[in-house]
């Protein structure tokens, strides 16, 4: 994790126990939101300062089958897991924080995403540092999880090399394929990264983890609306009607 930005761990999960939550994702994502999120690499507003032809200004789609955290049952396995404090704090200490709460976002903390065969997640930095990621089921072809490793700091980008690949250069991204039950822990706030195109007959589904250094964190709502769209844009509408 120190070296790479990233740790991969094969068969993370049990079998039986891996059937288990691939079954209740299944189950619950028919009722999912199919999302047609558009954003940059940053999923924040365009910097009017760039000028018109820098690529960083570019916003790219990408579609994705996705439920939000307030969409997963508290009863779910999965949700179950997420909130082991066990599991909190083995992440906490792969990860080396001398701190680690799970993310207070309401939308945002666990996610369930599924890429059908022809989508894939376009490139982008994670809004928090700590995200996590456990492959439920693998797709026939393709899906495969490409970075740019340690392509920005708190203070500097390497803007030759986010540029070189944005304009289609992928020969400096490192790509690492992953079996069902694979569980990712990745610096996705500092490595840009995406997935490639999904092939095959079945959708590449994963659960998405969030976890921060801050107790009760929460994400922009014009963020949250970026990524999930009318639903959580008229939840929050409501709201401060």
């Amino acid at each position: 994790m120190k070296a790479n930005g990233w740790c991969n761990l094969s068969g993370f999960i049990h079998d039986d126990a891996l059937v288990l939550l691939n079954s209740e994702a299944n189950e619950l994502l028919p009722s999912a939101d199919v999302l047609h999120v558009k954003r940059n690499i940053y999923q924040g507003a365009i910097d009017p300062s760039l000028p018109e032809d820098d690529i960083r200004r570019k916003e790219v789609t990408h579609i994705a089958v996705q439920l939000a955290d307030d969409q997963i049952p508290a009863d779910t396995k999965l949700k179950q897991l997420y909130r082991s404090d066990i599991l909190t704090e083995f992440v906490r200490r792969v990860q080396m924080k001398d701190q680690l709460y799970r993310c207070a976002d309401e939308f945002q903390a666990l996610n369930i995403v599924a890429l059908h065969p022809g989508s894939r997640h376009a490139w982008h930095y994670d809004t928090t540092e700590c995200t996590v990621t456990l492959l439920l089921q693998a797709a026939e072809v393709g899906g495969e999880f490409t970075f740019l490793p340690n392509s920005r700091t708190d203070d500097t980008e390497n803007r030759m090399a986010v540029d070189n690949l944005l304009a289609g250069d992928v020969s400096q991204a490192q790509t690492f394929a992953r079996g069902a039950g694979t569980f990712t822990l990745f610096r996705g706030g500092y490595s840009l990264h995406g997935v490639t195109q999904v092939e095959g007959n079945r959708p590449r589904i994963s659960a998405i983890l969030t976890y921060d250094e801050q107790p009760d964190r929460v994400i922009d709502d014009e963020i949250n609306i970026r990524i999930y769209g009318k639903r959580v844009e008229s939840i929050l509408a409501r709201r401060k009607a």
